[in-house]
């Protein structure tokens, strides 16, 4: 069986002025995150790692920021496109694993939602998708409250 593994990272500033969308789940809080597309830091982690997999550059290339089309685009959407992509090419995601981290709101009731959407997406279980929160504890701009980011592991399989 021939495996592939791919490593992705995002971030985005907070804002008040957008809604909070982590793993394709609103989340109650009154910031939100800047950005193109729904800003969905978790998916966009996600993605970068499966095209990383396979050596296909990352999102900016697929979805760039100056492409009017992708102006608040649902992540989720161009999640299910990668995912169309990688299997086009004989792949499908085998697990995933990733961290939130963010010093607010508490992601925990959250988190199932957000895998079995995301595994919905991926036409995957969601016991193959890890989601994990945890805190910058108040260092650097994450922990400051300025933004949220996302790490994620992907192996693909095929």
């Amino acid at each position: 069986m021939n495996i592939r593994i791919g490593n992705g990272y995002d971030i985005h500033r907070l804002t008040t002025e957008r809604r909070l969308i982590l793993g394709g789940v609103e989340i109650p809080h009154f910031l939100g995150l800047l950005g193109h597309s729904d800003a969905d830091v978790l998916t966009h982690a996600i993605m970068d790692a499966m095209l990383g997999a396979l050596s296909l550059g990352d999102i900016g290339h697929y979805f760039p920021p100056s492409d009017p089309q992708w102006a608040g685009a649902d992540s989720l959407m161009l999640l299910d496109q990668v995912n169309n992509l990688i299997q086009a090419q004989g792949w499908r995601v085998g697990n995933i694993d990733s961290v939130i981290v963010a010093e607010r709101p508490k992601l925990k009731p959250h988190i199932e939602k957000m895998r079995e959407k995301l595994a919905g997406v991926l036409q995957i279980e969601p016991n193959q998708v890890g989601v994990k929160a945890t805190t910058n504890e108040k260092l650097g701009p994450v922990g400051e409250e300025k933004g949220i980011c996302a790490y994620a592991v992907v192996l693909l399989i095929r």
